[in-house]
């Protein structure tokens, strides 16, 4: 009993630190079987500390729950893991970097846990993941709290933003098309594109997903973007639009040392 317990509490601890991790993963970082990670999920669970969804599991000890931000984030989870690998090869110790509040930049910043950063972010649930790394800084902007994802946006957030300078600003947006790209939030648009203005270098994070598609505000044109995160399924015309507009695309595609071993793929 004492070493299911033990198991269990290493099991809590890996997700209270990284917010959002799925079956493979922990039954990777665990080194048991798939089964077993379940089981013991599932008296997680039962105590309040985690809740089960499709592709994995998220804490919720002590956070607050976020239900849309849950919805979204398991969302194309391969895609965007491999895509927030790709961006946190990007990032240097040192860096200060700003993050917005996407299900996949949230990927990226799980990445990023304890690594020597300075961090600012808009997203509590970002902000929760590093509140308590003693080698990162960590800057969270004020003002109104959308309570379904967890952002504060607003004339506050984007009146602090305005005293800020960046190295890098890393954003997720909701959709790409030859207009630009888009988000589905009109106050969270004009604080993301305050985001963009304090940075010396803007990068996007998107799956292949978004292309082709438009939501209610567009957030820039294709040429304010520097650098663009996107998985292998991208189509070709997207590709040669974006480095037709002068943006580079970076293609995330999964190496053999990411290839899970049979014992613990899905």
């Amino acid at each position: 009993m004492a070493l299911a317990e033990d198991r269990r509490n290493r099991l809590l601890e890996l997700v209270r630190n990284r917010g959002f991790a799925s079956l493979p993963e922990l039954a990777d970082e665990m080194g048991v079987s798939e089964s077993t990670v379940r089981r013991d999920l599932d008296q997680l669970e039962g105590l309040g500390s985690a809740k089960r969804t499709h592709g994995g599991v998220f804490y919720t000890g002590s956070a607050p729950q976020l239900p849309v931000f849950e919805e979204r984030q398991p969302a194309q989870w391969d895609k965007k893991r491999l895509i927030a690998e790709r961006a946190s090869q990007l990032v240097q110790d040192g860096d200060t970097l700003l993050l917005d509040g996407g299900s996949t930049t949230y990927e990226v910043a799980r990445l990023l846990v304890g690594r020597p950063l300075q961090i600012v972010t808009n997203s509590l649930p970002v902000a929760n993941l590093f509140a308590s790394a003693t080698n990162t800084d960590l800057v969270v902007l004020g003002g109104y709290v959308y309570p379904r994802t967890g952002v504060t946006l607003g004339p506050y957030a984007n009146d602090m933003l305005a005293g800020l300078s960046v190295r890098k600003t890393i954003l997720s947006v909701a959709g790409i098309n030859e207009r630009g790209c888009f988000n589905s939030n009109l106050l969270l648009v004009e604080t993301e594109r305050a985001m963009m203005r304090c940075a010396e270098e803007v990068i996007v994070v998107a799956d292949s997903t978004k292309f082709g598609h438009q939501s209610l505000a567009n957030l820039c044109p294709l040429n304010a973007v520097h650098c663009l995160i996107v998985d292998a399924e991208i189509d070709p015309k997207w590709q040669k639009q974006l480095s037709d507009a002068g943006v580079k695309v970076l293609i995330a595609e999964k190496s053999v040392e990411n290839v899970q071993p049979s014992a613990t793929s899905q």
